[in-house]
């Protein structure tokens, strides 16, 4: 599917069945913008681990900054696939991670409901980034009340119907520059500016049952 394409189905509001993605971390509300209205998200084992991207690496607000968390992973391999990339838990991550999500997100108002969901992932201890990331966007679509299902698939040519949006997020870019992602303010916790494009966490803690219908608003209908 072309880009054009892509956002006739978004001005028309009809259904985008299939799209291609990337298993970030953590994803961010421009991830989210990207897939709002999809039915089927297909996820590739086999593709190559991309270092400096989304894949091990979220953003989230503390007070006086916007902090980024990554997950170290076993050696420095480059573009191996994804199903064999392995979380490094010697350097004791979860436990910054949590500090830091807890600190930046302790007192939103959803905080209490929906962390336990993103406790339990994290001590599980998953060895796989790849499985890691799987349980936690199915637990983000969970809470968004998405009806998108994850399906993994395998190598080959994607048929004209599926809308490919891997690669194409990534931090080295600001999200103006794609066509994925239009900013809808909310209250956020600190700051007095609106800080977009966050972490999936920063809308869910500070925005609750409201996540879902703010996302569709920033999912660009060009």
């Amino acid at each position: 599917m072309t880009i054009g394409t892509y956002f006739l189905h978004r001005k028309s509001k009809s259904p985008l069945s299939q799209i291609a993605i990337d298993l970030h971390y953590l994803p961010s509300l421009e991830f989210f913008a990207a897939i709002a209205g999809a039915e089927e998200l297909l996820v590739f084992p086999q593709d190559r681990y991309q270092r400096q991207s989304y894949l091990n690496r979220t953003r989230i607000r503390l007070a006086n900054k916007v902090e980024t968390l990554s997950i170290p992973i076993v050696g420095r391999r480059p573009r191996i696939p994804m199903e064999e990339v392995r979380i490094d838990y010697g350097q004791k991550w979860q436990a910054v991670h949590l500090r830091g999500i807890q600190s930046a997100y302790g007192k939103a108002p959803f905080f209490e409901f929906f962390f336990p969901y993103f406790h339990d992932i994290f001590e599980s201890e998953e060895e796989s980034l790849w499985r890691l990331n799987q349980k936690l966007l199915t637990v983000c679509l969970k809470l968004l009340r998405s009806p998108a299902r994850i399906t993994v698939a395998e190598e080959g040519r994607l048929s004209s119907e599926v809308f490919d949006i891997r690669g194409q997020i990534e931090p080295g870019r600001p999200f103006s520059e794609r066509n994925f992602y239009h900013p809808v303010p909310y209250t956020q916790l600190f700051g007095v500016n609106f800080e977009p494009n966050l972490s999936i966490l920063d809308l869910l803690f500070c925005a609750g049952p409201e996540a879902g219908r703010i996302l569709q608003e920033s999912a660009k209908k060009q």
